[in-house]
């Protein structure tokens, strides 16, 4: 299922412990193919986050996007990771995989988990901790959604483009 801001599997086990630098086999930049795309598998788990945040920004500096645009596929990777760690991650073994990929006009940035449950936006109060995730999402990507699981796998991919107007080629 795809659409204009509409709400939209089996990976491998991964160490536990955050890393300075994700491992060499995490990350699989494909330099031969356009477009350069990143793949990356962590575990399920709150403090991977800054590891999360470290491999988009390395990422997408070699993807020469200007700063709002980093900024922004960072922030809305950062939401739809603690999403994916909150609301889908059930246990220590459980893991999350990140791709980006980018082509001549947008950044696609997807975020795949194992739980089959569909995120939703919801509308958070002043005083609320959280519920805000997908509305930043939604107010920093030019289109995001939710697709279903790679061939094999269980869960869902919730996604998002940010369109690179004025980002070197």
């Amino acid at each position: 299922m795809t659409g204009s801001r509409a709400p939209h599997g089996g990976l491998p086990h991964a160490p536990a412990q955050p890393l300075e630098e994700p491992p060499a086999a995490a990350r699989v930049p494909d330099r031969a193919v356009e477009p350069p795309r990143l793949r990356s598998t962590v575990p399920a788990d709150p403090s991977w986050a800054s590891a999360v945040r470290r491999l988009v920004t390395q990422h997408l500096a070699r993807l020469r996007l200007t700063a709002d645009q980093c900024d922004s596929a960072v922030l809305a990777t950062d939401e739809l990771f603690a999403n994916a760690v909150s609301h889908a991650s059930s246990g220590p073994r459980d893991t999350v995989t990140l791709t980006i990929e980018r082509t001549a006009r947008t950044l696609r940035v997807t975020v795949a988990d194992r739980s089959p449950v569909l995120p939703r936006r919801r509308a958070a109060d002043a005083a609320d901790e959280s519920g805000r995730g997908l509305a930043i999402v939604a107010a920093l990507a030019d289109d995001w959604g939710l697709a279903p699981p790679e061939p094999g796998n269980r869960g869902k991919r919730v996604w998002f483009t940010l369109s690179l107007r004025g980002a070197a080629s």
